[in-house]
C-alpha cells in the first residue's frame, strides 16, 4: 500500500496493475461522490477549462461544471459545491467537470488497473472497493496547485487505516504508514480540519463554509465514483 502525497510524487509507471484511489476531498472527490448519488449518469473529467467547453458542445443535453480559484468560470451551469449536486438538478444528467486540482489528479491516475474516487463522505465504501480490487493499492492526494494538502493525507491515512485493520498483512509504504499515523489525530473529530486546513479557512472566508462541512463528514454516502478510462468517464458504484 502507498500514498502519493501529490500526483507528481508518483510515477506513472508505479500505477501499472495497481487498484488506484483519488483524493480530493475539497472539493471535486465530495462533488463527484455527491452527484453520483443523487443519480447523476455519468462524468467527464476534464483538465482544462476550454476543453471541457468543448466536450460539452459535443454532448447535447449535458451540463459543464468546475471551477477555477474556487469559482465556476464563466457559463458554466454549476461550480464545485457538493451542495449544488442535488437530484433535482443532476438527475439522470451527464456532466462535463474540471477542477484545479481533483480531475487532473484523476486523469493522472489513468495508468492504473482500476481507479476510484475517495473522500471522507464515502470513506468505508471506497476502503471497500479498495478490498475487493486484491491489487496493490495507491491512494493518489490531488494536493492544492502542485502542494500537499492536509486533509487530504488525513483521508488517504485513514483509507490506509480501515484496509489494515481488514488486511493486517498488508504492507505499507513508509509515506502510507506516516499517513495513517498523521490521520489518527483527526480520526474522532474531523471538523479540527476546518481549522487546521488552509484550503479550508480559505473556503470558509469566501462564504463556502457549508461546503467544508459537508466535505468533512464521514460515510454521508456508500458511493464509490469508478473511473471508467476505457469510455472516459466517471460512473457509479453502489456498496
Amino acid at each position: 500500500m502507498d500514498v502519493a502525497l501529490t500526483p507528481a510524487a508518483l510515477p506513472a509507471a508505479r500505477l501499472a496493475g495497481t487498484a488506484a484511489l483519488v483524493v480530493d476531498v475539497l472539493r471535486a472527490s465530495t462533488t463527484m461522490v455527491t452527484a453520483l448519488a443523487h443519480g447523476c449518469r455519468a462524468m467527464l473529467p476534464v483538465a482544462e477549462v476550454e476543453e471541457a467547453r468543448r466536450r460539452a458542445r459535443e454532448l447535447p443535453g449535458a451540463l459543464l461544471a468546475g471551477e477555477r480559484g474556487g469559482d465556476p468560470p464563466a457559463g458554466f451551469d454549476l461550480g464545485n459545491s457538493p451542495l449544488e449536486f442535488t437530484s433535482e438538478r443532476v438527475g439522470g444528467r451527464t456532466i462535463v467537470f474540471t477542477t484545479s486540482n481533483g480531475t487532473r489528479a484523476l486523469l493522472a491516475a489513468r495508468p492504473a488497473t482500476a481507479v476510484a474516487v475517495a473522500g471522507f463522505v464515502n470513506l468505508t465504501a471506497a476502503a471497500g472497493w479498495a478490498l475487493g480490487q486484491r491489487r496493490d493499492l495507491v491512494v493518489i492526494c490531488a494536493g492544492e496547485l502542485g502542494a500537499r494538502s492536509v486533509e487530504d493525507e488525513t483521508c488517504a491515512g485513514l483509507l490506509m487505516d480501515r484496509v489494515l485493520s481488514v488486511e493486517p498483512g498488508a504492507v505499507a509504504s513508509p509515506a502510507a504508514a506516516e499517513a495513517a499515523g498523521a490521520a489518527r489525530a483527526y480520526a474522532k473529530d474531523l471538523a479540527r480540519l476546518a481549522r487546521d486546513a488552509p484550503h479550508a479557512r480559505l473556503l470558509a472566508a469566501h462564504g463556502r463554509a457549508p461546503d467544508v462541512t459537508a466535505c468533512l463528514t464521514l460515510d454521508t454516502f456508500t458511493v464509490v465514483p469508478i473511473y471508467r478510462a476505457d469510455i472516459d468517464k466517471v460512473v457509479s458504484q453502489y456498496r
